[in-house]
């Protein structure tokens, strides 16, 4: 099990001592996000604007026209919604060199509610013009995404979960921005699952017990949901007669919307499933409870692909 917002934290001090050009900005949250981690080793490339998001993401704005490489820590629905604005014209329209790192993204966040739960966030910042949208699996694929994001020239919106989570990426396996990453497939499958952040552990799981059933399974990891590996997914799709994706985030505008629109566009009658929160807002709890009642378990997916094949 490993901890995103811890691996963060990491990752942080270690680019900061490689490179003096990163600076962080947090919104009176740095201990929950852990980019207190940064500010304990460089105060002075560290800046707490307080409970003001707006103003952070302009200041990060700001900063990177002088040759800094800003990251904004806060949560999910703070830098989406409530920057909004800031984030689409002070960042995108002029496509400045600022990363947003934001915690607390989906069901996962459990009993904050649904003022803390950021289930649409990917979507907003996917349609975004210039703006790289990255959703890691583990700790260990976040510190290779926040790795990525910083030698990349560009807007980059990266979600990281709240728990703890399994750990499934090795430290030499390669991360690269824009590409998918294939976990298991074999000459027989049926369908094709896709699978975003820390879903993918529920996804292998689903996958295992549809094998034993007699249902064999790709699963594709989706760690970046802009740029998109259209050419992965069509080939999925030629592959294997079903598509189902799983996510936690609305299915709406997130990765069952992008999917749906490359097999559309290009013409092909795969079916389509999408595991995601149906258009509904939740509730506080327990986030494994609210997983399930919400249509995230792994019973979820396995059903979903028994519908489709």
């Amino acid at each position: 099990m490993g901890n995103q917002r811890a691996a963060f934290g990491e990752v942080l001090v270690e680019i900061g001592r490689e490179n003096p050009d990163v600076v962080v900005i947090n919104t009176d949250i740095a201990t929950s996000t852990c980019a207190d981690k940064f500010a304990r080793v460089f105060p002075d490339r560290s800046f707490n604007v307080g409970v003001a998001e707006q103003n952070a993401v302009a200041a990060a704005a700001g900063l990177s026209t002088v040759g800094l490489i800003p990251i904004v820590s806060t949560y999910a629905v703070f830098a989406t919604m409530r920057a909004c604005e800031q984030v689409r014209t002070s960042v995108c329209y002029p496509n400045l060199n600022v990363k947003i790192v934001a915690s607390h993204g989906g069901l996962q966040v459990g009993p904050d509610g649904v003022t803390h739960q950021g289930i649409e966030d990917m979507s907003l910042m996917r349609s975004l013009p210039n703006m790289t949208v990255i959703h890691p699996a583990d700790d260990i694929s976040v510190k290779k995404a926040v790795r990525a994001m910083v030698a990349m020239k560009g807007p980059v919106y990266l979600r990281v979960c709240r728990n703890d989570l399994p750990t499934l990426w090795e430290e030499k396996d390669e991360f690269v921005i824009g590409k998918g990453r294939v976990w298991r497939e074999g000459p027989n499958d049926l369908a094709t699952i896709f699978t975003i952040g820390f879903m993918l552990s529920r996804t292998l799981q689903a996958a295992q017990e549809l094998e034993q059933s007699g249902i064999p399974v790709r699963v594709v990891e989706i760690h970046t949901l802009k740029p998109l590996d259209e050419e992965l997914i069509l080939k999925c799709a030629q592959d294997t007669k079903a598509i189902v994706t799983v996510e936690d985030h609305n299915i709406i505008g997130g990765l069952g919307s992008a999917v749906a629109e490359v097999l559309a566009e290009a013409g092909l009658g795969t079916t389509l499933a999408r595991v995601g929160i149906r258009d509904v807002f939740a509730e506080s709890g327990p986030f494994e409870e609210l997983m399930d009642k919400y249509g995230l378990g792994v019973a979820d997916i396995i059903a979903a692909v028994k519908k489709l094949v």
